[in-house]
C-alpha cells in the first residue's frame, strides 16, 4: 500500500506542478494582453497588482517595497511610479507621522483598470470555485499559500546570488 501512495504522491506532484505552470503562463498571457490593450507595460501591470494586493491586505507599499516586490532598482521603480502617477493609475500618499514615508495607493484610473480586468474574469473563476466545497477550497488555499511562500523563498535565493 505504501508503494501505491508514494507513486500517487509523485504523480500528483508532477500533475500539480504542470497545472501551476500552465496557470502561471496563462495568467501572464492574459496580463500582457490586457496591458497591451490599455497601452501599459507588463511591469506596470505587475506594479498595479502588487499595490492592489498590498492595499487589500491593509499594508500599502512604499516605493522601496514595490521595487523589491517586482525586482526593480530604485531608479527604475521611481520611473515606473512617476509613469503610473502621470497616467492617473497610482497616487503617492503620506499617511504616517513621518512625512518622509510615502505609500502607494490606487488612483481612480488604476481602480477603473482593475475593475475592467477582474470583472469579466470573475464569472469564470466563480464557476470553477462553485464546484468545490468550503473544506476543499480551504485545502486549496493552504496549498497555494504554501506554494506562494516557496516561490518567494526561491525568488529571494535567486536575487541574492
Amino acid at each position: 500500500m505504501e508503494g501505491n501512495e508514494t507513486a500517487e504522491r509523485e504523480r500528483l506532484r508532477r500533475a500539480l506542478v504542470d497545472l501551476l505552470n500552465t496557470y502561471s503562463s496563462e495568467a501572464q498571457h492574459i496580463g500582457h494582453a490586457f496591458a497591451n490593450r490599455h497601452h501599459l507595460h507588463a511591469t506596470d501591470m505587475h506594479a498595479l497588482l502588487a499595490v492592489m494586493h498590498a492595499e487589500r491586505h491593509g499594508a500599502p507599499l512604499t516605493p522601496g517595497r514595490l521595487g523589491e516586490a517586482i525586482g526593480l532598482s530604485s531608479g527604475a521603480t521611481t520611473a515606473l511610479i512617476d509613469r503610473l502617477e502621470r497616467g492617473g493609475h497610482l497616487r503617492r500618499t503620506r499617511e504616517s507621522s513621518d512625512r518622509r514615508v510615502v505609500h502607494l495607493r490606487y488612483a481612480e484610473a488604476g481602480m477603473s483598470l482593475a475593475i475592467a480586468f477582474f470583472t469579466p474574469l470573475r464569472p469564470h473563476t466563480d464557476a470553477v470555485m462553485e464546484q468545490f466545497t468550503v473544506a476543499e477550497l480551504q485545502a486549496v488555499e493552504r496549498f497555494l499559500a504554501g506554494m506562494g511562500k516557496a516561490l518567494l523563498t526561491y525568488r529571494d535565493e535567486l536575487r541574492s546570488n
